[in-house]
């Protein structure tokens, strides 16, 4: 793992590099800086090799490009970096015309004023991806292959470890399950799918993270008492904002973790102010404003 994420001015000049080739990156690359960064090196399976970092940096430049926060050129930095709408293959000029027509402007005014700032915003996700992971308290283990089967021996501490080890296990499960409940809603209002199909998973959602909060409560009580359950289910993702009294409702509601979706239903049947925080926290949010990124 690296000691010292690089400076903005090394980032910004790397993704500059970057975008002549574009995506994905190719092992090799010259981009060192992108691969120093604590949020790559903490997703690559083996942090001490390039080739798995340089995978870790691929998925790194996916994920910020599909939730690139400017509305206008969100598909337009996408197709400048070499993904969808842009085929794979072309050039940086094939996919500079494509960027600008998406953006509606003349080529020469997008490379000139444009992109730049688009460069220099990807730079910045980047760090700002990267300030996440400077304290890796928090962090899912890694699990190496078993040789055969585990025994335990007949002895309490073994059984103490064993029983540790299986909080912790469920305590990530959940936090990844809710993980992929709370995509899911933001993905189907995204398509803009129907009221009813984004009320369902809204609902699986609710479950899934408040079980999640469930197993973090469990697990920081008994066998962790120096982490926060907040801090471990906030790495599920966003939630709309709850009440403490409304938070308390829905972890009751899983009966310690262990309750069915359908369970969680009936138990919160007529929590109609509940349900419409809840549900009501998806609606899609404001467009971003673009003035200013055109100098």
């Amino acid at each position: 793992m690296p000691t010292k994420s690089p400076v903005a001015a090394d980032v910004v000049a790397a993704v500059r590099g970057l975008l002549r080739q574009g995506l994905p990156v190719a092992p090799g690359s010259t981009v060192a800086p992108l691969l120093e960064l604590h949020g790559v090196a903490a997703r690559a399976s083996d942090p001490g090799d390039s080739v798995s970092r340089t995978a870790a940096l691929n998925g790194v430049l996916r994920g910020l490009l599909a939730r690139f926060p400017n509305a206008r050129y969100a598909i337009p930095v996408r197709a400048l970096f070499g993904l969808p709408p842009a085929a794979q293959g072309l050039n940086l000029t094939s996919r500079r015309e494509l960027a600008a027509e998406l953006a509606g402007h003349e080529v020469h005014h997008f490379r000139k004023r444009v992109e730049p700032k688009l460069i220099e915003m990807v730079a910045a996700e980047l760090l700002t991806d990267a300030e996440r992971f400077i304290r890796p308290t928090l962090i899912a283990p890694r699990l190496p292959t078993p040789a055969g089967r585990e025994s335990i021996v007949p002895d309490p501490f073994a059984w103490e470890v064993a029983e540790a080890e299986v909080h912790l296990a469920r305590l990530w499960a959940a936090i990844y399950a809710a993980r992929a409940a709370l995509l899911t809603v933001d993905r189907l209002v995204s398509l803009e799918s129907g009221h009813s199909e984004i009320g369902r998973a809204a609902v699986t959602a609710a479950w899934r993270w408040s079980t999640a909060r469930a197993e973090a409560l469990t697990y920081t009580s008994g066998f962790a008492t120096d982490q926060s359950p907040d801090d471990l289910v906030a790495l599920a993702g966003w939630t709309p904002t709850l009440t403490t009294e409304q938070v308390d409702r829905l972890v009751a509601a899983t009966q310690g973790g262990e309750a069915t979706r359908e369970q969680f239903i009936a138990d919160l049947h007529g929590e109609t102010e509940l349900s419409t925080a809840w549900n009501g926290g998806f609606q899609p949010p404001p467009p971003t404003d673009v003035e200013g990124l055109i100098a």
